[in-house]
């Protein structure tokens, strides 16, 4: 059965970084969240290891403890990116940290907190085993965007609490042989009409067989 590209392309189009237009007031049933992990799980992964943890916290202390986490490792950084991205005339940018303000004082409103994990910890000091690490959970965390955005749920990947890893642990339990490696705020979305985003044509990022070469 061949996919129809359409709807593909609407879906891998439009799965947009959701931080405004999440429903905080709408509850999420787990039976959804534990359908886009299923799905989530026919991802590839480095060696065939499948060493993937999902943490959904729905606590609401728990919550709130993560979003003051999240809010002290950001501190001040996003309204100092936004008024630089603003006088730099970045103004699609200054709208992204806009937005990341906003999710950051309303992350606890978020009805699930879903912290992608990896079992192990990255090899230290060995470059680029560590991005191989990594990438053992980013296509599974994609697809989990993508399962969610097909359902009318949304969320954004962020990191910012990575800053304060250990606290969260210590919260959450997780040992300390495991790598958390984000966290993401899960809604049904306000509204369902998300478009892309303006790129620029594939052409101006391409190269063929050499560097700099069209």
């Amino acid at each position: 059965m061949s996919i129809h590209l359409e709807c593909a392309d609407e879906l891998l189009s439009t799965t947009r970084a959701v931080r405004k237009r999440l429903d905080f007031g709408r509850p999420v049933p787990r039976e959804v969240i534990l359908d886009c992990i299923r799905l989530s799980q026919q991802a590839p992964t480095g060696s065939n290891t499948q060493g993937w943890r999902w943490l959904v916290v729905t606590d609401p202390e728990k919550r709130r403890a993560l979003a003051d986490l999240y809010r002290g490792a950001a501190a001040d950084y996003f309204p100092k990116a936004r008024g630089k991205a603003e006088a730099a005339g970045q103004a699609q940018t200054a709208r992204v940290y806009d937005s990341a303000q906003h999710l950051a004082d309303h992350l606890h409103e978020a009805p699930a907190h879903v912290i992608p994990c990896l079992l192990g910890r990255p090899p230290e000091g060995r470059g680029a085993h560590t991005g191989g690490f990594f990438a053992s959970i980013y296509p599974a965390i994609w697809s989990f965007n993508l399962a969610l955005r097909a359902r009318g749920l949304g969320t954004v990947l962020t990191t910012l609490h990575l800053l304060r890893e250990k606290q969260a642990a210590e919260l959450l339990g997780i040992p300390d042989d495991v790598t958390q490696a984000a966290l993401l705020p899960v809604a049904y979305t306000i509204g369902d009409t998300f478009k892309p985003a303006s790129r620029p044509p594939p052409q101006t990022i391409t190269f063929f067989d050499q560097w700099g070469q069209g």
